[in-house]
């Protein structure tokens, strides 16, 4: 009886992580890859998703359903994937709504959130050397060049919905790359966000379905590849990769740089259409005061969800 209290309180637990990485992933600049480093279960969750591989698929055609499931982390996966699915599903309207009209304040909590988490990660480090150092910048000027990118506008149908799909999730699995923001970048993040504030009020068409489907489809192959990779890395190369990580995560905050205006040429358009630029604090109409104190709390939280995922990163369930 104790055994199913535990697990279940595991499982609830995993939902909240879920929960906090869906949330995350719907703000282009921000990783969900990130809250799963900070939660403790970034390494478990790219094993698991490894796993689903020929032995996985032999062990189900040979009918050893519970040996196949046990393969892969099933009940970690499954709890994790009802979290994020109901954090992006749930809060898509509100992160919307706070992003076009409180972008500065938004992202003012997520910097404090990604300079706090970056310097959690860095302790995960056994040794910074020269290399490593390099690295670091490496992966700060690759995040960097990506957010300089200017936002694509291309048409949202199944395929190209696979493929944005496939390319994005490879980033959100990534701490410091958003899967949003490349969404951003390829011109599919306000359609994709559109359909998917629509399920929960049922506002949504065969057509949005087939899309979300495909959607999904996408970021099921990009997952399946790329976290083999990510894996192989995390065994062998763990500080180095954890060097990139921290880089691509320094790179990353001048995209959710709280000072932002919108350009002249982009004022008149629709929110999702809008393009903002760079500006020092006092150019814009966010409160300096109020930028500085959400950073301070969104550092406090990540050391508070870092404090959290370290007392249940052992836990087996």
């Amino acid at each position: 009886m104790n055994n199913d209290r535990s697990n279940y309180s595991d499982d609830v637990i995993n939902v909240i992580r879920g929960l906090c990485m869906g949330a995350a992933d719907i703000i282009p600049g921000v990783s969900g890859g990130t809250v799963a480093l900070i939660l403790g279960h970034y390494e478990r969750l790219v094993s698991a998703i490894a796993n689903i591989n020929g032995k996985f698929i032999s062990l189900l055609l040979s009918g050893k359903m519970a040996l196949a499931l046990h393969h892969i982390d099933f009940r970690f996966l499954l709890a994790l994937v009802i979290g994020i699915g109901s954090g992006i599903v749930g809060l898509a309207s509100l992160m919307h709504y706070l992003l076009s009209n409180h972008q500065a304040y938004v992202y003012a909590l997520f910097a404090g959130m990604i300079l706090a988490s970056s310097h959690l990660v860095s302790n995960r480090m056994k040794q910074w050397t020269a290399l490593r150092v390099i690295l670091m910048i490496i992966g700060a000027i690759i995040a960097w060049q990506i957010c300089l990118l200017t936002p694509m506008h291309n048409n949202l149908n199944p395929l190209s919905a696979f493929w944005a799909a496939v390319i994005a999730i490879c980033a959100m699995i990534l701490p410091g790359i958003s899967g949003a923001f490349v969404l951003l970048i390829l011109g599919f993040y306000h359609p994709v966000t559109e359909l998917l504030r629509g399920l929960p009020k049922g506002d949504i068409t065969i057509g949005g379905l087939t899309i979300i489907a495909c959607f999904c489809g996408g970021c099921l192959v990009g997952l399946l590849s790329f976290s083999r990779i990510l894996r192989w890395l995390l065994a062998h190369r763990h500080d180095s990769t954890m060097a990139v990580l921290v880089g691509l995560m320094f790179g990353s905050l001048y995209k959710i740089w709280p000072f932002q205006r919108v350009t002249q040429a982009s004022a008149g358009l629709p929110f999702n259409e809008q393009q903002f630029e760079m500006v020092l604090p006092g150019e814009c109409s966010a409160n300096i005061l109020l930028v500085i104190a959400l950073a301070v709390i969104g550092a406090a939280v990540t050391l508070s969800m870092e404090a959290i995922g370290k007392r249940f990163q052992t836990s087996p369930a």
